[in-house]
């Protein structure tokens, strides 16, 4: 049995600049995300379609105001609305925490699509293209998670080997649920992805196995999840992460099956 270590959440102090550990997670994961993508422009699919390293950089920006606005929107309107609806001016206060994955990823679907229109493309060609990217994020997040000490998992058997106590919630033995989502989430579906889309795919199948991917991932460590305490568990024993999933994982699905009934390649 482990004891979740208690970090000070301010990696470091320069007078009055306080630079937290959960902000240098998120430069980690937006200097993974240059460094892969400008792999992946180098791939020769990618390459004869165009792509550069300046297009990296520029969908960087897109995809940050996407994960910011969309992530902060999605806490609100899926797992607060009625108390942001009576407290409209807190939506703004993001330093007291409070981001959601999938309306992250919705806001990035957004941001992409933009660009996409922007430069003549087609939006699934986009998404294919920095799909295997995005993982390495996640994993960088989730190490941000633990540090913090946020997303304490479900109490476990006291026997299991890597059981963690939080001090901040309790004394009781529970699942390291942010180490489960950084393996799975993470590193699991980096490795899954980069394979997959280092040979030529069909239009939006790199796309689409990434929501099918992340999808069952996610829902399987919500089983290990403490549920928000807010929120609790919602019909049939399921947490509102596994219902943001489903429709997830089903327009992957729709997205793969119809990618493969392309006549165009891309990976």
């Amino acid at each position: 049995m482990f004891v979740q270590p208690q970090f000070d959440p301010v990696a470091l102090k320069l007078g009055p600049l306080a630079i937290h550990w959960y902000g240098l997670t998120y430069l980690v994961a937006f200097g993974l995300f240059l460094y892969l993508g400008s792999l992946r422009v180098k791939q020769t699919q990618h390459a004869q379609a165009g792509w550069t390293r300046r297009d990296i950089e520029d969908l960087l920006f897109f995809g940050v105001l996407g994960v910011v606005i969309g992530g902060r929107l999605g806490y609100v309107l899926f797992y607060k609305p009625g108390y942001y609806a009576a407290n409209p001016l807190e939506i703004f206060a993001v330093w007291k925490g409070g981001m959601a994955f999938h309306g992250g990823l919705l806001g990035v679907i957004t941001a992409m699509a933009v660009f996409a229109w922007q430069r003549g493309r087609r939006f699934l060609q986009v998404t294919d293209l920095i799909a295997p990217c995005v993982p390495t994020g996640l994993a960088s997040g989730r190490i941000g998670n633990f540090i913090n000490g946020e997303l304490p998992g479900r109490a476990a058997d006291p026997g299991l080997a890597w059981s963690m106590i939080y001090p901040q919630v309790d004394n009781i033995p529970r699942h390291p649920s942010s180490l489960y989502q950084f393996a799975l989430e993470g590193i699991l579906l980096f490795v899954v992805l980069w394979l997959y889309a280092r040979q030529p795919r069909k239009l939006g199948q790199v796309s689409g196995l990434f929501l099918i991917g992340y999808g069952m991932l996610r829902f399987l460590a919500e089983f290990f999840r403490e549920p928000d305490s807010f929120l609790g568990l919602l019909s049939f024993n399921m947490s509102m992460g596994q219902w943001l999933c489903v429709p997830m994982v089903l327009t992957g699905c729709a997205v793969w099956v119809w990618g493969g009934q392309q006549k165009d390649f891309k990976a």
